[in-house]
């Protein structure tokens, strides 16, 4: 029931997992962060034992729902442009995955009776990967994303974490096998073995979460990327199968779809804010869009 009803609001697929201490993970995140792959993205090295443990982070929680929800575009930016990662094309996925989460809980409650939940969709302490992982919904890849062999990557994750009893799934196997496309393509070398990306040295990271200048060393890295980077899922054999999203409001702004790089470097502040007034591109702000293109011009 609770999958069908995911199902019907639009989510592309639905697991559920044990709310409990992710053991596996624990180890693998105290590393990743001591060996300082985090950068300065000082918020990951908060609630380091809710990221881990739900039932800290919803007292009483014994299952965790998570939920796909897919964005691959039907149509893909002017190839002479600076690039957009295409998570990003439409509207802010915060706003739109979060109603149809409360849609989702509500309808739930309806039908189940009174039961406590919280809604999560990647702006808390959760292991969102590890946990769709757990669920049954896709294995980590080379590239540390969620890979499903009928749908590929690119979708977001979000969860109901709820208090309670339900059927769980179980995880599946990897299909990666002797493939390195992702780690091979990589333009900044950010994957730096299997299954193991140093955030600091990723195009995203560097064109949205940095908010110094991006070092000069980094200079002709950035294969015209001005917001994220799609190189590991673009290369990936399993996105093969992805199909185009059916939600209206993932659309993209006619602009996005047409501009070329020097539209893109003649915009204004007015058009910035018109093209992305309701976009998650707003994270990076105008000034943040026009240094990163300021980068992309830039060469070793």
């Amino acid at each position: 029931m609770i999958k069908s009803e995911a199902k019907r609001l639009g989510f592309l697929s639905c697991g559920i997992s044990k709310a409990e201490f992710l053991e596996e993970e624990a180890p693998r995140l105290e590393s990743w962060l001591e060996q300082n792959m985090h950068g300065e993205m000082r918020y990951m090295e908060n609630y380091f034992d809710k990221r881990l443990d739900p039932t800290k982070l919803v007292p009483g929680s014994k299952s965790v729902i998570s939920l796909l929800l897919n964005y691959y575009p039907s149509e893909l930016q002017n190839q002479d442009s600076y690039k957009i990662s295409k998570y990003a094309y439409g509207r802010d996925y915060h706003f739109v995955i979060k109603d149809k989460l409360k849609q989702l809980l509500s309808g739930l409650q309806e039908q189940i009776g009174d039961f406590h939940g919280r809604a999560f969709v990647d702006s808390a302490p959760v292991l969102d990967k590890a946990w769709a992982a757990k669920s049954g919904l896709g294995w980590i890849g080379k590239h540390s994303n969620l890979l499903s062999k009928k749908t590929g990557s690119f979708y977001f994750i979000a969860e109901l974490i709820v208090d309670l009893d339900l059927e769980y799934d179980t995880a599946v196997t990897d299909h990666c096998g002797s493939c390195t496309a992702c780690i091979d393509a990589c333009p900044t070398n950010a994957i730096v073995e299997p299954y193991k990306v140093d955030g600091s040295k990723c195009i995203s990271y560097f064109t949205i979460e940095l908010k110094d200048e991006i070092p000069y060393s980094m200079a002709g890295q950035f294969d015209d990327w001005m917001f994220g980077c799609d190189v590991c899922q673009d290369v990936c054999p399993w996105n093969r199968f992805s199909k185009a999203h059916r939600e209206p409001l993932f659309d993209p702004h006619p602009a996005i779809l047409e501009y070329d790089k020097k539209d893109w470097e003649e915009i204004t502040r007015e058009t910035f804010n018109e093209i992305f007034r309701k976009s998650a591109v707003k994270r990076t702000k105008f000034e943040g869009l026009r240094r990163n293109m300021e980068f992309l011009k830039k060469r070793t």
